[in-house]
C-alpha cells in the first residue's frame, strides 16, 4: 500500500504547469463545505419536517440535490480521505480513525494537483487524520485542530503555532473561512471548510486507539439551545426494530443491551445535531453574503456534503455508524454553479465520495490524479452518461472505538437494487437486501431459497469489484 501511495505521489509530481497552461477561460473559485456526520435527511430540501436550512435548502434549489449519493466507507477519517484522494479506502491507507497523521502527510489530495494548477487553496477545520494540527501539502493557508478538537475554545494550529481561540467552534470555522474569501488575490481559490458540527464533543485519547465524550454530548450554540423545544423528530420504518435474521447484530455483548427499542437515540439528542447545524447553515449564509458582495458568487462552485450519515434509532442503533445500511452510507450531496449546474437538478446515478477529487479538478481544468478508484460527476451535469455506474463497493476495517462493533469489518456491494454485505471475521453472517422491495432493510435474504440466484450474482460481483478494485492499483 506503502508503495501505492509513492508511486501516485510520484506521478503527482511529474503533473506540474503553470496556471496559463490552462488557457485564458475563467476558472471558477471552489468552496467545499463538509459537514461531519451529516444524514441524507438532515435539512429541509431533504424534507425534513422542522429543521430550518434556509442556506444548505438554497444550494439544493439554486442548483443540484443528488439522490444517491454514497460514502464508500461510513466513518469519518477513512472518509476524508476518499473525498481529497479519490481512491478507495484500502487504497489511501487511512483505514480507521487511529494515529495516521504521517500518513495523511502523504496522500495526493486535489489540493496540491490545484496548487500546482495556481489555485490559491486553503482548509479550516477538522482534519482528524490523526492528531497533528499541521499543514498539509496543497494548502497555501491552513486552520485546523488536534484529532476531534473541542466545540467551545478549540485548539487551533494557525499562523505557525497552537493556541486557544475563544469562541464556538462553527462560529470560529465560518470567521476563517471568510478570512481567507476576503484575501485579495489575482488567482482563484479552492477552500475545504470542514466543519466540526455535527459530531458530538468527542476528543481522541493521546494513544489515537479510542475516541472520549466529552462534557455535553452534542452541544448546540448559546443562541440554538431551545430551537426545535419540543419538536418530534421523524421516524424511518426500521425505528426501533431490534435486528432479526442478522447475526452480527444479534450477537450478545457484554454490558451492552440487545439493539432494539432501549438503545435507539433519543429525540433531544437529534434535536441538538440538528441546533448545531443550525450554526453551519448560518454561517454558509454569511458566506454567500460574501461572494454577493464581491460579485463573484456565480463563479464560484459550492459543495455542500457529509462524509458520513448517522443512526436515528433504525434497527436499535445510534452511534455505530460504521455499518453498511443506508442511513450509514447514504449522504448529502449539493453542488451549485449556475454557469454548469442546472437548477434544481436532481441526479439519480450512484455517486461516490471518491468522486468528488476528479469532480473538483475537472471544474478546475486541471488533470485527474493518475491511478484513482472515482470519476467525475461532470457529465451529470452536462448530460446523461452512457456508462452509468451499476454498483461499488463499501468498506470498512474494524477498530475498537464502539464495543458492539469488534470484528465487524466487512466488504459489501450495493447495486441500484441490491446489497450484498460479507463480514471479514464473523463467519456464516452474510446480509442480503433488495432495496427496491425492502428499502429500510429489515429482511435479510441471505438463507431465502428464493435469492438464491441473487445470492450468487450478488457475492459475484463483490468478488468481481474487489478483484477490479486491487487490479487497478497494479
Amino acid at each position: 500500500m506503502k508503495k501505492d501511495v509513492a508511486a501516485l505521489v510520484w506521478a503527482f509530481a511529474s503533473v506540474v504547469w503553470s496556471a496559463a497552461a490552462l488557457g485564458a477561460e475563467a476558472r471558477p473559485n471552489i468552496l467545499l463545505v463538509v459537514v461531519d456526520d451529516l444524514r441524507f435527511d438532515d435539512f429541509g430540501a431533504a424534507g425534513h419536517p422542522f429543521a430550518r436550512t434556509t442556506h444548505l435548502d438554497r444550494v439544493a434549489r439554486e442548483g443540484a440535490q443528488f439522490k444517491n449519493f454514497f460514502a464508500v466507507t461510513p466513518l469519518c477519517s477513512p472518509s476524508r480521505a476518499n473525498i481529497l484522494t479519490g481512491l478507495e479506502t484500502r487504497h489511501h491507507g487511512i483505514l480507521d480513525n487511529t494515529e495516521r497523521s504521517p500518513r495523511s502527510h502523504e496522500l495526493p489530495t486535489f489540493a496540491r494537483t490545484l496548487q500546482a494548477a495556481g489555485y490559491h487553496t486553503g482548509f479550516v477545520g477538522k482534519w482528524h487524520m490523526g492528531n497533528d494540527p499541521t499543514p498539509r501539502p496543497g494548502f497555501d493557508y491552513w486552520v485546523a485542530m488536534k484529532g476531534q478538537g473541542e466545540v467551545a475554545d478549540p485548539e487551533l494550529f494557525e499562523n505557525g503555532h497552537l493556541a486557544r481561540a475563544p469562541g464556538y467552534v462553527t462560529d470560529i470555522f465560518t470567521q476563517r473561512a471568510l478570512g481567507f474569501i476576503q484575501q485579495r488575490r489575482t488567482a482563484p481559490f479552492m477552500l475545504m471548510l470542514s466543519h466540526k458540527a455535527i459530531h458530538p464533543n468527542k476528543v481522541q485519547r493521546a494513544d489515537g486507539t479510542k475516541e472520549a465524550i466529552g462534557e455535553g454530548g452534542f452541544i448546540p450554540a448559546e443562541r440554538h439551545k431551545t430551537l426545535y423545544a419540543g419538536a418530534k423528530p421523524s421516524r424511518r420504518a426500521n425505528y426501533a426494530v431490534p435486528p432479526k435474521g442478522k447475526p452480527a447484530l444479534e450477537r450478545p455483548i457484554p454490558g451492552l443491551k440487545p439493539l432494539g427499542p432501549d438503545t435507539v437515540t433519543p429525540d433531544e439528542t437529534i434535536r441538538d445535531r440538528l441546533r448545531m447545524l443550525a450554526a453551519v447553515d448560518e454561517g454558509l449564509g454569511q458566506i454567500f453574503a460574501e461572494l454577493e458582495k464581491q460579485g463573484t458568487l456565480n463563479q464560484t462552485v459550492v459543495m455542500v456534503i457529509g462524509e458520513n450519515g448517522y443512526f436515528y434509532g433504525e434497527h436499535g442503533l445510534s452511534e455505530e455508524r460504521r455499518l453498511a445500511y443506508e442511513e450509514s452510507i447514504r449522504l448529502p450531496l449539493q453542488v451549485r454553479y449556475p454557469p454548469l449546474v442546472k437548477a434544481g437538478a436532481a441526479p439519480t446515478a450512484l455517486s461516490l465520495t471518491t468522486d468528488l477529487a476528479p469532480t473538483i479538478l475537472e471544474l478546475a481544468g486541471a488533470p485527474a490524479l493518475p491511478g484513482i478508484d472515482g470519476r467525475s460527476l461532470m457529465p451529470l451535469f452536462t448530460r446523461t452518461p452512457t456508462d452509468r455506474r451499476k454498483s461499488f463497493l463499501i468498506e470498512y476495517t474494524t477498530d475498537i472505538v464502539y464495543p458492539r462493533m469488534w470484528k465487524m469489518g466487512y466488504d459489501a456491494v450495493r447495486t441500484e437494487r441490491y446489497k450484498h454485505v460479507r463480514y471479514r471475521e464473523l463467519a456464516g453472517m452474510e446480509e442480503l437486501y433488495d432495496l427496491q422491495q425492502d428499502p429500510f432493510e429489515l429482511t435479510n435474504l441471505i438463507g431465502s431459497p428464493a435469492a438464491a440466484g441473487v445470492r450468487q450474482q450478488m457475492e459475484t460481483e463483490l468478488t468481481r469489484v474487489l478483484s477490479s478494485s486491487s487490479a487497478q492499483r497494479r
